[in-house]
């Protein structure tokens, strides 16, 4: 099996579990929240003709009122962190939030310093985590499968 046939695997069930929970597209508010970088290239390489998200029923928005989702990549700097929780407060419940690579996951070699208040999950609470340094696409693709399960048990608790 080729990388594209396991990309498109993925993608439609990925689809299948969008439709399923929203009947429409999943929307992602992607937040940098002091990274190098690196993870926004493996975002925007999503969006790329190999990837292509969109045809699986994700699209990145630019406002978190209209998102489902925070995606949030890098440590979280001090001048960061008042920002990531506003972004936090204005996306609407429920609400998802990945955190995307090393430094987000857990602040990866900037820790907890100065600058830095360290991992999402210090300001926020975290959903899931997609670790790496950068993330593939693959693994950002299966850490949103990941994350729309726990929406599934999320939504499921507020029926019972």
């Amino acid at each position: 099996m080729t990388v594209e046939d396991e990309i498109e695997i993925m993608g439609q069930r990925l689809n299948d579990k969008i439709r399923n929970i929203f009947g429409r597209s999943l929307h992602i508010r992607e937040v940098d929240a002091g990274s190098c970088n690196a993870c926004e290239v493996e975002v925007n390489a999503l969006s790329n003709p190999i990837y292509d998200i969109e045809r699986f029923g994700l699209h990145i928005v630019a406002s978190p009122r209209h998102a489902d989702m925070l995606l949030v990549t890098g440590p979280v700097t001090r001048n960061m962190e008042l920002a990531l929780l506003k972004t936090y407060n204005a996306t609407p419940s429920p609400k998802l939030v990945a955190a995307m690579g090393s430094c987000a996951c857990n602040g990866g070699i900037f820790g907890d310093t100065y600058a830095s208040c360290g991992g999402v999950d210090k300001i926020i609470p975290v959903d899931v985590y997609i670790p790496g340094c950068p993330p593939r696409p693959q693994a950002v693709i299966f850490g949103l499968m990941v994350a729309l399960d726990k929406l599934e048990q999320k939504i499921r608790k507020k029926e019972v």
